[in-house]
């Protein structure tokens, strides 16, 4: 049995040795050791094409890339309908709402140029989680389509995973192209408390402090994004109740800084505040009311 492994070993060897004498030691260039992913163009890519791309330079990717997401957190991709859904919906909601208030010119000189979506949100160690991101002044980055089913039907819902967040970071994305007034930063300067908005008491005192949202604490860069948004996605009943429950100096300061606001959006770009959350709340009814088909994909 001893010398039985021997041979078979030294067959191998001489094995080897022919197989490595008749190689040649010169690559074969006619074919590349890389060859890039193909997939098959969907239904939703031949509709973004022709509602995304062609009319406003705006990419929406909805397969996985792990290049365009944060390595930091584990991500799965949006399921296809659902990129569908969310698809219809920032181009109802979104795209062409701005549309009719600012104009299309608007619209595509400034509406980020990118969507880049994922099926789960990005969980952080202290409990909280990110809705999305903004980035370069160009994208968009969406998370938790895969959670959209849930939330279909419920504007307040819709608006607080997925458009209050498209508004917010699309705020950041004009404040970079027109700085936030000096002004804005100090009615409620003392205020802010970086990241520890999430955290007691800062969670839950923030409307005393002259704040609209518990996130609005963390800068003023954060505060002028969540006026602008908090305002344009809610109805005025459910604003004059946030407002409401704070005291009247605290009240005071946050409509003191929603003058600012509402002061940039109409100087740099010709928007008018309430125009725009009484044209985005009309198209919000639409879809909550089903008059918006968010699943047909047939171009002219």
């Amino acid at each position: 049995m001893k010398t039985s492994k021997i041979l078979s070993v030294a067959l191998l060897a001489v094995s080897a040795a022919a197989f490595i004498g008749c190689s040649s030691d010169d690559p074969d260039t006619s074919i590349s050791v890389i060859t890039p992913d193909s997939t098959d163009p969907t239904e939703l890519d031949t509709w973004l094409l022709a509602n995304f791309n062609k009319p406003y330079n705006i990419d929406f990717k909805y397969r996985y890339e792990d290049i365009e997401g944060d390595f930091d957190y584990y991500l799965v991709p949006a399921r296809y309908e659902d990129a569908v859904t969310m698809a219809h919906l920032i181009k109802y909601l979104c795209i062409e709402t701005y549309n009719e208030v600012a104009g299309t010119d608007f619209t595509c000189r400034y509406f980020p140029k990118m969507f880049y979506t994922v099926g789960e949100w990005e969980y952080k160690n202290n409990g909280t989680f990110i809705l999305g991101t903004a980035e370069g002044g160009r994208k968009i980055f969406l998370a938790g389509l895969n959670y959209l089913p849930q939330c279909l039907g419920n504007a307040a819902q819709l608006n607080h995973y997925y458009f209050k967040t498209i508004h917010h970071e699309f705020t950041h994305i004009l404040n970079q192209t027109k700085s936030i007034p000096a002004d804005f930063q100090l009615v409620t300067g003392s205020g802010y408390v970086a990241d520890m908005w999430s955290e007691s008491p800062f969670n839950q005192e923030y409307i005393d402090n002259g704040f609209i949202s518990s996130y609005a604490q963390h800068s003023y860069q954060e505060d002028f994004a969540e006026m602008m948004s908090i305002y344009v996605t809610n109805s005025t009943e459910d604003w004059n109740a946030m407002l409401s429950e704070a005291s009247s100096s605290s009240r005071e300061l946050i409509l003191q800084k929603l003058d600012i606001v509402r002061t940039y959006m109409e100087e740099h770009f010709n928007i008018d505040m309430d125009d725009l959350r009484a044209t985005l709340q009309r198209r919000q009814n639409d879809v909550v009311s089903g008059k918006v088909d968010l699943s047909d994909l047939t171009v002219d």
